[in-house]
């Protein structure tokens, strides 16, 4: 059994993270990623909506949509547009200095694919509680340090002396691009082990 969650939790980091395998939650990806420490704290933002919103697909699978599964999407969508106001406010309220830096991207955690895809991909697999809170903490991991991987070479690179043609968004692609080719090559490490 912790073998399987040991599994699940690597997996969801690191061999199928969501934003360098899927290609889910770009926007807040290069939106947010200029600076470490928001992009940390968006990160931990994240990590917050997505354990709550695994609890509530467990509710919701278990004792709610038994015999409606046709509400399920809609369901999901409601659980994370309430959640991330509720992260919202907190934030408003303890810090207001990193409600300003998130700016937009803080509600844009709504509408974050990424989201919406751990409560499909969660109810998809028939994970249980346990199960479904590991994949959402290795999820929002992966998320994290994707955000925080880009926002240090984005950071790196305003130090360093680049051509202009090669400045802001062709080489946010490119980085974007090796990021997602590096976190391709667990795939293949995992495979082999």
């Amino acid at each position: 059994m912790n073998d399987n969650l040991l599994w699940i939790f690597i997996s969801a980091m690191l061999v199928n993270n969501f934003t360098l395998y899927y290609f889910l939650g770009l926007c807040p990806f290069f939106g947010v990623s200029s600076r470490l420490v928001t992009a940390f704290r968006l990160g931990l933002a994240t990590i917050f909506v997505m354990v709550i919103t695994s609890l509530c697909t467990t509710f919701l699978n278990a004792f709610v949509l038994v015999h409606a599964p046709y509400l399920r999407l809609i369901c999901f969508i409601i659980v994370i547009a309430s959640t991330v106001q509720f992260v919202e406010m907190v934030i408003k309220k303890t810090s207001p200095a990193l409600f300003r830096a998130l700016g937009i991207f803080l509600p844009l955690i709504t509408t974050n694919c990424a989201i919406l895809f751990l409560a499909l991909t969660q109810t998809s697999k028939n994970y249980g509680l346990v199960q479904g809170l590991v994949f959402a903490l290795g999820a929002g991991g992966g998320f994290t340090l994707a955000l925080v991987l880009m926002a240090g070479l984005r950071e790196e690179s305003e130090l360093s002396s680049i051509p202009a043609v090669m400045k802001g968004t062709a080489l946010n692609m490119i980085m974007a691009g090796l990021l997602s080719l590096a976190f391709m090559g667990f795939a293949g490490l995992f495979a082999a082990a």
